[in-house]
């Protein structure tokens, strides 16, 4: 099992847009190509933080479906443009992670 924990840092002011976008339209793409997602969560100490977690069973899995999802048209065509106007992509955060025993 392996877990993506990616830590964005949205525009300020729009983190509610982004959220929104998120729950809405992204996520459920997201779920369409074969992701699950953990949970997404705001930074209570941070009024332009996202945090969300994602879960592969591989990075075997998390590799086909990177490249089948980020090459499609909905990803570059909506996804992105949408996201590259609420986030500052330069500054996002993505951590692999694996459970302990």
């Amino acid at each position: 099992m392996l877990f993506e924990l990616r830590q964005y840092q949205c525009i300020s002011g729009k983190r509610d847009e982004f959220v929104r976008f998120m729950e809405e339209t992204l996520i459920p793409f997201q779920v369409s190509q074969g992701v699950v997602v953990v949970g997404s969560f705001t930074d209570e100490e941070d009024p332009d933080g996202y945090v969300w977690i994602r879960r592969f069973h591989s990075p075997e899995e998390r590799d086909r479906i990177y490249q089948a999802m980020y090459a499609s048209e909905t990803w570059n065509h909506q996804m992105l443009p949408a996201v590259s106007e609420m986030v500052h992509r330069e500054r996002s955060v993505v951590s692999q992670l694996r459970p302990t025993p």
